[in-house]
């Protein structure tokens, strides 16, 4: 498998909304749901790490990439709330394959996409939101 998801990235997830933004930077902030560092480590095949989200909200992270035909990795993670923290009794599942790798991309970052769906409820919010996300590897 040539991808590698070990190390850290920015996360942001966004918001499914199939409204043009246009030039309203307002209405493009109110699209992003989550944001923060996804801390990444690979053995075997298993992933552990963490997102940091930044003011005590921290997800632990564990599961699985699996190389795919191509070279590709398809990543699934489960994200749950840490005890003591705003985020305990969260969870958060991830699902998502490494960004293609343009043979003739100039200064291409490496990134994986997919969505996330919050996978039980908290703070009022239900369980079975989904959102999209990206993660760029930071240097």
């Amino acid at each position: 498998m040539s991808f590698s998801l070990q190390g850290r990235w920015t996360y942001r997830s966004y918001r499914n909304d199939p409204a043009l933004i246009g030039d309203d930077a307002q209405k493009a902030l109110q699209n992003i749901f989550g944001e923060g560092v996804f801390t990444l480590a690979v053995s075997g095949g298993k992933v552990t790490g963490t997102l940091d989200m930044g003011s005590g909200y921290f997800l632990d992270l564990t599961g699985t990439v699996v190389p795919v035909e191509g070279g590709e990795a398809r990543i699934k993670m489960v994200g749950v709330g840490r005890s003591g923290t705003p985020t305990a009794g969260w969870q958060y599942d991830y699902h998502g394959t490494d960004a293609f790798t343009w043979p003739n991309g100039v200064n291409q970052v490496p990134a994986f996409v997919g969505s996330v769906i919050r996978a039980k409820p908290h703070n009022g919010s239900p369980a079975g939101y989904v959102a999209s996300f990206i993660a760029v590897r930071q240097a």
